[in-house]
């Protein structure tokens, strides 16, 4: 273990100690990343969010209408799973159905608690005020929705992953929309087989460039941001030197990584619930402080996500932002939290699909919703010259409590070094199905990823929230061509689990 952490950090130094070695261009090296990378970003932002014309002079990006109505269609199509099955999925996280013999690597707190991390972090910061500066207070509305229906496409996934994972000869567990997309239509349709084949190819590479946007740039642009802005701002001796900050941050990441699933369920399992208390009870504080208002803010938030007297094409604009940033935070149809859940211990898919569906409910409907609330009742987003992003959220927290910036940064960096930890096994993962399980191609990923780490720090928000935004949305095209094939097995595996929890077939260990 500690050979394999030495080499990868010797690599990533070495790497990155060569252009911090020569003389800085213009601009810094900071402004030498961001020149290079911001082209790419555009043009690939560009292809992904094509809009489609859907009538009154308005459009939709193709991947947030992708995601819109596979949502919904699965949301009907499992009976409203998204509601009736949370109850169940309680009992599950608290480990009512557990048995200790069954195969997998991590418990179902655990595995909920590594997706979360890679779910709950600078999205719902970050987005959120992104989506409220770009449309307002009622982008939150359609976050909302978005959410609720999200759980029944998460919930279809998981269990999906669960299903077709694969046992690996050392023990360990690998599973995802990579196998279910090969092996579950290979065995259901057998003609579709070779196009089962390409969707699972096609997952993986998209989600190895995902973990390092989405997964990985963004989180490390939004934190140095944070640091930057409690030391000073434009002022502070590391505004424009991201890349300082980035190489501190991947050798942090690196030294958790290297113990692969078991050590980042370990680590994840004990932050998740300190930051997102520690967030929580920041924004209730400042809501119960100005409590008066909350009514306000919600007819604001219901108004605006109509917006009649924008129109039509108001609406659409509205909708898409809360939708888009939604599916950034919660991930639901991207297919990335099913590698996670992949590797619980458990013989019955379903039970980790019910388990998965409280992901958008916990990171859309309860945090996303807190951040909306505290940023429209203190009146932030009104304000010019604020910023955008986790500038916003802080300067809306900061109005109540002067001293959450600190606070702030602190959840920030976790939230934002736990979604890294996360996102690093989803790319991994799917690496390991690219070219096999070994050391070797571990390593070169997690070497890979620790850079990328550096050019997020370095990099301007724009392009970095365009890159993360495509990278995430287009895992979402295979991945869902493989729920909807797949949809009548979970269907399937529902009606016959519920059966027999209900016959007493499938016993609670909690009795």
């Amino acid at each position: 273990m500690k050979s394999k952490l030495t080499s990868l950090l010797t690599a990533m130094l070495a790497v990155v100690s060569a252009p911090a070695a020569l003389a800085a261009p213009e601009g810094g090296i900071d402004a030498a990343i961001n020149g290079f990378f911001a082209p790419i970003a555009g043009a690939i932002f560009g292809i992904v969010f094509y809009p489609i014309p859907i009538g009154g002079g308005a459009a939709v990006p193709a991947m947030v209408l992708w995601l819109i109505i596979a949502a919904t269609f699965f949301t009907v199509y499992f009976g409203f799973i998204n509601i009736r099955g949370m109850k169940q999925g309680v009992k599950l996280i608290r480990g009512d159905y557990s048995n200790p013999n069954d195969t997998g690597e991590v418990s179902h707190f655990q595995a909920l608690a590594t997706a979360l991390s890679g779910t709950v972090g600078l999205g719902n910061i970050a987005g959120v005020a992104i989506a409220i500066s770009v449309g307002g207070p009622g982008a939150t509305f359609w976050m909302i929705v978005a959410g609720l229906l999200g759980m029944s496409s998460k919930f279809t996934e998981c269990t999906l992953g669960v299903k077709y994972r694969r046992e690996n000869p050392d023990g360990s567990v690998s599973g995802g929309p990579m196998y279910y997309l090969r092996h579950g239509i290979a065995e259901h349709y057998p003609k579709l087989a070779g196009m089962g084949k390409v969707l699972a190819i096609l997952f993986a590479i998209s989600c190895i460039l995902g973990s390092m946007g989405g997964g990985n740039m963004f989180q490390a642009n939004q934190s140095f941001q944070q640091v930057v802005n409690i030391s000073g701002g434009e002022a502070s001796w590391l505004a424009d030197k991201g890349w300082i900050f980035g190489i501190v941050l991947a050798v942090m990441v690196a030294s958790v990584i290297i113990g692969g699933i078991q050590s980042i369920a370990r680590v994840t399992s004990k932050l998740v619930p300190f930051m997102a208390i520690l967030y929580l009870a920041c924004g209730i504080y400042i809501i119960l402080a100005d409590i008066g208002n909350v009514g306000a803010a919600f007819g604001e938030i219901i108004s605006g996500a109509f917006t009649p007297e924008a129109g039509y094409g108001g609406l659409i604009g509205v909708l898409i932002q809360g939708f888009r940033r939604a599916a950034f935070s919660n991930e639901a149809g991207i297919g990335s939290a099913s590698i996670a859940h992949s590797a619980v211990k458990t013989k019955e898919p379903i039970t980790e699909g019910l388990v998965a569906l409280w992901e958008p409910f916990i990171d859309t409907v309860v945090i996303c919703t807190m951040t909306a609330l505290v940023i429209i009742i203190t009146g932030m987003y009104q304000q010019q010259g604020v910023g955008d992003g986790v500038q916003l959220t802080s300067m809306a927290y900061s109005s109540v409590l002067s001293w959450f910036p600190y606070l702030l940064t602190i959840a920030v960096f976790l939230f934002a070094f736990s979604t890294m930890l996360s996102w690093s096994y989803y790319g991994e993962k799917s690496a390991c199905y690219l070219f096999g399980e070994s050391n070797g191609v571990k390593l070169g990923y997690k070497l890979v990823f620790c850079l990328f780490i550096i050019v997020g720090s370095s990099a301007n928000l724009g392009a970095v929230t365009d890159f993360s935004d495509a990278m995430i949305f287009v895992m979402a095209l295979p991945n869902i061509i493989g729920l909807y094939l797949l949809a009548p097995v979970v269907k399937r595996e529902l009606g016959s689990y519920f059966a027999r929890v209900k016959s007493g077939e499938i016993k609670s260990y909690r009795n």
